[in-house]
């Protein structure tokens, strides 16, 4: 059987059987992958901003964490697993302006992503077994349904600017 190549972006989210690969960049926004170790099923999510204001007649939007995460639970009731049984991966939640004055901690984007996504996983349970999360740059990150590897390049910008102004 081919391997399945799947491509996110901002909002989406894919949940599979192996085989499968699912690829996104990352700035600010986060990705959560969530892996069955004995099923061998997992997905991954690129979300943007932590929650919304969302009225119950609106669809969940895998752009805000909160619902990413619900998105998840339906996959994994569907599979007839247990949160407890995956294992998270969490990455993301970069600086992409590195040479602008820093937020306050409540403005800022990649920070509030990478604390609800610690906090969405705890209150269910699911280890988080790996995670690149901050600094200053995006990252390119490639998530194998097959294994739960994940492989990661970063662009650390910081280094970029400081380089230009030496």
């Amino acid at each position: 059987m081919a391997e399945l190549e799947i491509y996110l972006g901002i909002g989406d989210l894919h949940f599979c059987e192996a085989p499968a690969r699912i690829r996104t960049v990352l700035g600010s926004c986060v990705s959560i992958t969530l892996w069955h170790p004995a099923r061998r099923v997992g997905g991954m999510c690129h979300f943007m901003l932590p929650t919304r204001n969302r009225r119950g007649d609106q669809p969940l939007d895998g752009r805000y964490a909160d619902e990413a995460m619900a998105l998840f639970d339906r996959q994994i009731a569907r599979h007839h697993t247990r949160h407890a049984d995956y294992r998270a991966k969490v990455f993301g939640g970069g600086n992409m302006f590195p040479t602008r004055p820093q937020p306050v901690q409540s403005l800022d984007v990649g920070r509030r992503n990478i604390d609800i996504a610690h906090r969405l996983l705890a209150e269910r349970g699911i280890p988080i077994v790996a995670e690149h999360l901050g600094g200053d740059g995006h990252r390119k990150l490639v998530f194998d349904v097959s294994s739960g590897d994940a492989w990661l390049a970063f662009q650390d910008l910081g280094d970029v600017h400081r380089r230009k102004s030496e």
